[in-house]
C-alpha cells in the first residue's frame, strides 16, 4: 500500500519544524545584542524606563528559549526523516506512526504550543498511519 500523503505530511511538518529552528537561531542572535533591543524599546514613546527594566529578564532568557527551539526542531526533522523511511516500502508503518505521534505530541506540549503547527501534520500523518488497512484484494476463486 501506498503511504505518499503520509510521507508528504510529515515532509510538511519537517518544513514547519525547520522555520521554528530559524526562529530559535533569531532568538540566539538576539540574544548577545541587550543593546538593540533596549534603543528599539526606546524609540517607543509610550514605554518607560521602568518597562524596559521590566523586560531585560526575559531579554536574558530569550537565548535558553532559542537553544530549546533549535535542538527541538532538529530533533524532530530527525524523527520525522525516521518515519518517512519507514513509511517508505510500506515496511513498517506502525512503528513511524507511533514515532510521528510521540513526537508531534511531546513536542507541542514541551513548547507550550508554540509548535503546534509543526506538531498537527505529525499527528495527522500518525494517525493516519494507524488505521488505514490494506486494501483487501477479491479473489474470484473464493466464491
Amino acid at each position: 500500500m501506498k503511504r505518499t500523503v503520509e510521507v508528504v505530511l510529515s515532509i510538511i511538518g519537517a518544513f514547519v519544524y525547520g522555520l521554528g529552528a530559524l526562529f530559535g537561531g533569531l532568538f540566539r542572535m538576539l540574544d548577545g545584542d541587550n543593546e538593540l533591543v533596549r534603543e528599539m524599546l526606546q524609540e517607543d514613546p509610550t514605554v518607560t524606563q521602568s518597562d524596559i527594566d521590566d523586560m531585560m529578564p526575559f531579554l536574558d532568557m530569550i537565548g535558553s528559549i532559542g537553544t530549546v527551539m533549535i535542538v527541538g526542531a532538529i530533533i524532530s526533522i530527525v524523527a520525522g526523516i525516521v518515519a518517512m523511511f519507514l513509511f517508505k516500502g510500506n515496511s513498517k508503518p506502525k512503528a513511524a506512526s507511533i514515532i510521528l505521534l510521540v513526537v508531534g505530541g511531546v513536542t507541542t506540549i514541551i513548547t507550550f504550543g508554540g509548535a503546534i503547527f509543526a506538531g498537527i501534520f505529525y499527528i495527522i500523518a500518525g494517525i493516519m498511519g494507524l488505521v488505514r488497512k490494506p486494501k483487501q484484494e477479491i479473489n474470484m476463486e473464493q466464491y
